[in-house]
């Protein structure tokens, strides 16, 4: 059965106004927006649109006819004019005087940029011969659950030719690739006044003599399919529950318990990032009596299977008896056999060009009465990947309820995967910035020091979770960060550190968020002035308690998380160079943050065996951005050196070495330096970052 969110009737948002004036390929532009926004009609990445479009040849001045194509690894829900490949019909016709047969299909795709017109850089993807080849001027491809669910039945031809007639065909499967695309003009030569055509465990080809007619036909077919569900598939999702649901917060906990484990185990050879859903339709899953069965058929529709992997893995989890110990225990052994199985599976089916075996470890994880768990290389990765076998456990649903739902056959699902074109692609994205996949928590995170260490921490690629009590100054940091850097990288925690339930919380919020941890910025602080007879007690419990119980509590939980994931960690304290020299008037800082120094040090001791680093940053005169120096701590400085607070800036560089004014973003560097694997070799040092102060040299 659909849910109830992929069971509700699509919209038509076609507005005739917005499109008036609009040249044919910014029709094509917005048509593709419009089918992109709902992942009901296509998954992220997933599908393809075109229009052929009478245009002068920037060449010879003739009017010639042009394929405007998505070009590859585009989405349409997010596509630009400039995401879109352009190729000369004439050209794309005239490959089919050259090509030998579909056992050398895959060498057309060389000859595509022969093909292209007006110089675009865009590369063709894999798919525009079926867009080419279809005699409509305009075309879709799209990756529907309700038509999926058709297509992977096992009677999907039957299926198809019950719902649709003769309106819609019907064709066998075929790996995507140019004689696909001869089957498509084949198909609508014999049926021309077919609307679309199945494929089979693929999806949806729909076209139209216009824009607008391609839109309305793709929108229409799919509603048919889902109307026609609502009424064939009228039993309970996958055969019924046989497990219960835990409480949301149950699920959240149990969660939180198993990423970091999970992603210690899969971290060796790529750190990644996890994401964790716990929706209806995963609910509906997880819970079923068809679980194990149907997760073991893998999915069907190649978009799905490039995304989620041959298979899942289930986890050995009782909701009914939520001890999670046990499951804990099982997980080295459950997640070897996964590898031992994938390594099978290689052996089994590469072939003599074959790439070398892949990661070997599951993308999704499948927790009875929880939800799902993926990882990736990146958030954002893991997250679209959780989105796909959603759509896939959609398709399974649809097709288990009025037929049998049928898998891709092992071998093709492998020749999908490590297809040499695939690997082409693969081998041409740009190297992993130098914190990939690793997760950083920054407290003070919205301060000065704070988000200039988010922002670099960010520049290499690093998910970053922003702890701070300030909750406006929060809000506003993370809207800056995820505007620079996309939402799925950056989230944010309101955390007081000195309440060990705060800190708890915060942490477990950061593993719900990113699966795990490798980066604690301990940097949340405050700074006060007073000579010692006027230091009250509450003064200095403030100090304390801030900057040295608060260091601890957050070092202590992120130890925790280190040594579940059993993959090192990395802490790096931000103190001061007042931590090392003396400062009248300022008793209670100068001893807080000597014991965070020293506190290091024996975290470092602590950590050393387990891999876990411990080194500590002391910045010095850190004016600008800075909220300590906001307010009286200025103030009282000021008054310390018998001067004005704007001359505080001044007063420090020049009292300096070097002569130089500290920022934020000279803290931030040398943060990343510690936090990076060009200091993988140093525990317990001190970087000074203060332009030269004799009286902080290290000793």
């Amino acid at each position: 059965m659909l849910d109830k969110h992929q069971g509700a009737r699509l919209a038509n948002l076609w507005d005739d106004g917005k499109a008036a004036g609009m040249t044919e390929p910014e029709k094509l532009l917005y048509r593709s927006n419009l089918l992109g926004s709902d992942k009901r009609i296509t998954n992220y990445g997933g599908g393809n649109t075109s229009a052929k479009v009478m245009e002068k040849d920037p060449l010879t001045g003739e009017i010639v006819e042009v394929l405007w194509v998505k070009g590859s690894g585009g989405d349409v829900g997010t596509i630009k004019m400039d995401g879109f490949s352009t190729l000369y019909m004439d050209k794309l016709r005239a490959l089919k005087g050259i090509y030998r047969g579909v056992e050398f299909e895959d060498e057309m795709v060389g000859y595509l940029p022969h093909c292209t017109f007006n110089l675009n850089p865009r590369a063709a993807s894999i798919d525009t011969p079926l867009h080419a080849y279809v005699p409509k001027p305009h075309v879709d491809h799209m990756h529907p659950d309700a038509i999926i669910a058709i297509a992977a039945s096992k009677n999907s031809r039957e299926l198809t030719s019950k719902i649709f007639g003769d309106e819609i065909g019907w064709l066998p499967w075929k790996r995507p690739g140019y004689e696909l695309g001869l089957w498509l003009e084949k198909f609508c030569q014999e049926n021309p006044d077919a609307r679309g055509v199945v494929l089979e465990s693929h999806g949806l080809f729909t076209w139209g003599d216009t824009a607008k007619e391609a839109y309305e036909t793709t929108i229409e077919i799919i509603n048919r399919a889902i109307a026609w569900f609502e009424t064939e598939n009228t039993g309970p999702a996958f055969g019924g529950r046989s497990k219960p649901v835990l409480a949301a917060a149950d699920r959240a906990a149990i969660a939180k318990k198993l990423m970091p484990v999970i992603r210690g185990l899969i971290s060796a050879g790529e750190s990644k990032v996890g994401h964790f859903d716990d929706s209806q339709a995963v609910l509906d899953f997880v819970t079923s009596t068809s679980l194990e069965p149907l997760a073991a058929l893998g999915t069907s529709c190649p978009d799905h299977f490039l995304r989620t992997k041959i298979r899942p893995l289930v986890v050995d989890f009782d909701p009914a008896q939520p001890d999670v110990g046990n499951t804990l225990a099982g997980l080295p052994e459950a997640i070897a056999t996964y590898r031992a199985d994938y390594a099978a599976y290689y052996e089994r089916c590469k072939r003599a060009d074959s790439p070398a075996m892949r990661d070997p470890n599951a993308v999704v994880y499948l927790v009875p009465g929880v939800g799902m768990i993926t990882f990736a290389k990146d958030k954002a990765t893991a997250r679209i990947s959780a989105e796909f076998y959603v759509n896939a456990i959609n398709v399974m649903g649809g097709a288990s309820g009025v037929s049998t739902y049928v898998g891709l056959p092992e071998q093709e699902a492998f020749d999908i995967e490590y297809w040499l074109l695939e690997e082409a692609k693969l081998q041409r994205m740009p190297k992993p910035k130098s914190l990939a996949g690793r997760i950083a928590l920054v407290t003070g995170g919205a301060g000065g020091i704070g988000k200039a260490t988010a922002n670099r921490l960010m520049q290499e690629g690093a998910c970053v979770v922003l702890a701070d009590i300030d909750e406006t100054a929060l809000e506003a940091a993370q809207t800056e960060l995820s505007t620079r850097y996309g939402k799925d990288f950056v989230r944010s925690v309101n955390m007081n550190v000195t309440s060990e339930a705060a800190v708890e919380s915060g942490f477990g919020d950061a593993l719900l968020a990113f699966g795990g941890l490798d980066i604690l910025v301990s940097n949340a602080g405050l700074a006060t002035s007073a000579a010692v007879e006027d230091t009250t007690l509450a003064l200095w419990n403030k100090n304390m308690d801030i900057l040295a119980t608060g260091y601890f509590l957050v070092s202590r939980e992120a130890f925790r998380i280190f040594r579940n994931q059993k993959a090192g960690g990395n802490v790096v304290f931000v103190a001061s160079k007042n931590g090392l020299a003396a400062s009248p008037g300022a008793s209670a800082y100068c001893t807080a943050k000597a014991a965070e120094i020293h506190l290091a040090r024996c975290l470092a001791l602590e950590g050393a065996s387990a891999q876990i680093r411990v080194n500590v940053v002391n910045p010095d005169a850190v004016l600008r951005g800075s909220k300590i120096w906001t307010g009286e701590w200025k103030e009282q400085r000021a008054a310390a050196y018998k001067m004005d607070v704007d001359e505080l800036e001044a007063h420090y560089r020049e009292r300096s070495m070097l002569k130089l004014s500290v920022f934020p973003e000279d803290i931030a560097e040398a943060i990343y330096f510690l936090a990076s694997d060009m200091s993988a070799k140093s525990t317990g040092n001190i970087v000074n970052v203060d332009a030269g102060n004799a009286q902080s040299f290290t000793r």
